[in-house]
This record gives structure tokens, sequence and C-alpha cells, in this order.
């Protein structure tokens, strides 16, 4: 399986993260005396499934990259609606249209190689569909990364936030209309999300009234697209590094990870 890593962006000075990133690409923030970036890239080399990768929006001499699987590195093609669809175009090349296709960020460095994994397994439940979007329950955040602060939607039977690994195929980049567009700019609200599937369903969420399957369905319906929201038990998917908090929490997480003992045999 393929993967898309999407790495782009140069924090601005009226940014959070302006301060650690001091002009500088964001996969270049220091994390344990890594890049970002590399921490992600370590998760690609650890996992099983994946077999190449895809990076968008840094370039291959920006630092000594240590990148196992064979890659191709290709400059922002100008949004993350373009590197995702410039990534699965070439990936059709060579690729029958149900393919599945990695879409991980590149500010997800606490995701490993085991996460990525069960990614890719837990798809196969799924042969149908063209997108499977994860998320994580707000108590299985908040147990994995004490005192992180992220935006939750208040579901019937559960309180989620959304997920920077997804997994789409390769089908699903050659529709012809705008529903990337929608979905790109709806990713960092989750009441935008549930905007694009009308204001009933809308109004349904508001109200609790919606269960997460429910939700999931209306989705599919309203964007005419075959696919559905995935419960995480990981929450290492969702921990992307949007603000200073995340930053020391990540941090934190990451120099203990280096000075664990190793697994026993």
């Amino acid at each position: 399986m393929e993967a898309i890593v999407l790495a782009g962006g140069h924090p601005r000075p009226e940014d959070p993260l302006y301060a650690y990133t001091q002009g500088q690409p964001k996969a270049l923030l220091d994390l344990a005396d890594k890049p970002m970036l590399q921490w992600v890239f370590d998760a690609l080399n650890q996992s099983q499934a994946v077999t190449g990768v895809r990076v968008f929006g840094v370039e291959p001499d920006a630092y000594p990259w240590r990148l196992d699987k064979p890659a191709h590195f290709y400059p922002d093609q100008g949004s993350m609606l373009q590197n995702i669809l410039r990534g699965l175009h070439d990936i059709a090349q060579q690729a029958e249209p149900d393919t599945p296709v990695l879409l991980v960020s590149g500010d997800v460095p606490t995701v490993t190689g085991q996460v990525l994994d069960w990614v890719a397994t837990n798809a196969q439940r799924y042969p149908d569909l063209d997108v499977l979007y994860h998320v994580v329950e707000r108590q299985t955040m908040e147990r994995r990364f004490p005192g992180v602060q992220r935006t939750y939607l208040r579901l019937k039977d559960v309180e989620v936030c959304g997920g920077d690994v997804n997994l789409v195929r390769v089908r699903a980049g050659q529709r012809d209309d705008d529903l990337w567009e929608r979905i790109i700019a709806s990713r960092k609200s989750p009441l935008k999300q549930a905007a694009l599937l009308g204001w009933r369903v809308l109004l349904g969420v508001l109200l609790r009234r919606y269960t997460l399957e429910d939700a999931a369905r209306a989705a599919a319906q309203r964007l005419g697209v075959p696919g559905t929201a995935v419960l995480s038990p990981y929450a290492e998917l969702a921990m992307d590094v949007d603000k200073p908090a995340h930053v020391e929490i990540v941090r934190r997480d990451l120099a203990a990870r280096q000075t664990a003992p190793p697994p026993e045999a």
C-alpha cells in the first residue's frame, strides 16, 4: 500500500507555532532531537503494510531524511486538495481503481508503524468503500495525551475528534465534482463537517440525535461517496501538532519513548 504524506506548511509570524519554527517549514520542527516529519517517516519505515511513499511540500534535501521505502518527493501543488489529487493521479498510473492509499499528515509525530498497519488491516473490512475517515473518542484521546485540548463533535453515542491518518481508494481521486474541496475546507471544524450534510442533519447532530453510524451513513448519502467514519482505538493518529501546548505534550511523549526499555523478545 502506498502512502501520501502531506508535509507542507510554513508557520507565519501570527501563527502560534512561529515561535518554535522561526520561519522554517513546520516539518522541521524539532521534537526530541528529530524533525517532526522524521518521526512520521520512522512510522512508515516500521509499517509492514506501506510499500511506497509520496511526500508533498518538503524538499528532499531539507534534512538527511531516513526513509527506507521507495519515495517520491513533490513540491507543494498549491493546496492540500491538489497534493492529494496529484498523488492519487500518479498512483493510478500503475494501480487499479480500487487500490487503497493511506493519507498521512506530516504533523502526527507520535504515530507508529503499528497504528498504520492497524489502519491498513482494518480497511479490509470495507472493500466496497472509497473513503475511511478515522475518528477518536474523547476519553481515548485524553487518556493517551493528558491535558490535550481538541475540538470534539458530540453525537448521541460518542464524542469524537477527527484523525489525520485516513484511507482512500484510487478511484476517489477520479471524481469530477467538488467533493474533495468541500471536505478539505471543513476538516478543522466538526460543525463545518456536519454542515456539509445539510441543515436537517446538522440540527440532528447539534441536538445529539445522531449516532456515529447514523452520521456516517448520512454523510455517505449526502456527499454521494461510498464511505464511513471509523472509530480508532489509537489516539496517535489524531495527535496533530497545531498549538504550542501540543508541541510540549508531544515532546514529552517522544522523549519518554526514546528512553523506554526495548520490548522483550
